[in-house]
């Protein structure tokens, strides 16, 4: 299975938290997190189409300022989701510059933002550079289950956490997969191609048999040709999509735990902090996160595919086999799977 959505930690394990997701076969990016971006190129941030932000601490939300920098003079709309009270963080990030020429601008840049209450309860704010970024009320709203985006192609829930300050976390969903059985094209005489693309679309759009389907490549007579939808139903197989979990700042509670667990439960990958080894649990208590022990048992507890920990603290710099190691102990007793799997 080829999977839609593809993580990569853009500051690594030790640096600001973010989580950046593209989607293959289509042009969005989405980001967990919203710390130093630098290492994003315009064009990426151009693409970028939510985000989904733990909590308002700078080392997750800093990197605000560069995607409003590129963005201001481009026709662009990003949603952007966070805890209570974060619109009017977004608010006051925006109202420190001055916007008195915002109206000359011919293009509109938007941010849409949701607030998520731990009832669920959500509010929405838009805010507009032709308006120069005033507020503006969108309405009220409830996100029932924890659902905070129902896509096309992926799900966001989203679970109300504790930090000493309400911190989000969030389970991304590709809503199902199309495997395309290659012995079946053979048969049909179809190539492999970018026409797949297209199929999978319709599939999972859930398109009628009779949708023409257009195929185009060199070794086909004329180059092209049209097949309806019905005809293709023994060259696909739908199977449940990947899920992506992303846990961070949390204190080591009961609660939250059970909110982990509840939220990601069955994930093919967990991104969840790990700040400080196992033997700095008062430490961890302290300033409310989570030690390498804790998140490899949470992502026991969860029963997850593949643990990624991140958020490491500076003070162990040069220790990230020993905490890597803690973890995976935690995550499966004696056994230690890797742990260090880059995703691109």
């Amino acid at each position: 299975m080829r999977p839609l959505l593809h993580p990569t930690l853009l500051n690594g394990r030790f640096g600001d938290p973010v989580l950046c997701l593209e989607t293959l076969f289509e042009k969005q990016i989405m980001l967990c997190d919203l710390g130093t971006v630098d290492v994003l190129s315009s064009r990426e941030i151009q693409r970028i189409e939510h985000v989904f932000v733990s909590h308002a601490h700078i080392d997750h939300f800093i990197g605000f300022d560069r995607i409003l920098r590129i963005l201001v003079g481009r026709e662009k709309q990003v949603h952007l989701y966070g805890p209570p009270d974060f619109a009017d963080r977004v608010r006051h990030k925006l109202s420190g510059y001055q916007w008195n020429l915002a109206a000359s601008y011919l293009c509109d840049l938007a941010f849409i933002v949701t607030e998520i209450h731990p009832s669920f309860a959500t509010r929405t704010v838009s805010f507009r550079l032709k308006n120069g970024f005033a507020p503006e009320e969108i309405g009220c709203g409830f996100a029932a289950g924890g659902l905070i985006l129902n896509g096309a192609s992926f799900r966001v829930h989203g679970a109300v956490l504790d930090h000493r300050t309400p911190c989000l976390a969030f389970a991304i969903t590709e809503v199902a997969h199309v495997n395309i059985w290659k012995t079946e094209l053979a048969k049909l005489g179809l190539p492999i191609g970018p026409w797949l693309h297209d199929l999978k679309r319709a599939v999972l759009g859930g398109a009628p048999d009779d949708l023409k389907i257009q195929i185009e490549a060199p070794e086909l007579a004329n180059g092209s040709r049209e097949i309806e939808l019905g005809a293709l139903r023994n060259v696909y197989k739908i199977t449940p999509g990947q899920k992506i979990g992303y846990v961070t700042d949390i204190g080591d509670t009961p609660d939250n735990r059970r909110g982990v667990v509840q939220l990601v439960e069955g994930a093919d990958i967990l991104f969840i902090e790990a700040p400080f080894i196992g033997a700095d649990r008062a430490l961890a208590a302290e300033r409310a996160h989570l030690t390498t022990v804790a998140a490899g048992e949470i992502a026991r507890a969860a029963k997850i595919r593949h643990v990624e920990p991140f958020h490491f603290s500076p003070r162990y710099a040069g220790q990230e086999q020993r905490m890597l190691a803690e973890v995976a102990e935690a995550f499966v007793g004696t056994c230690r799977p890797e742990t260090g799997h880059k995703y691109a």
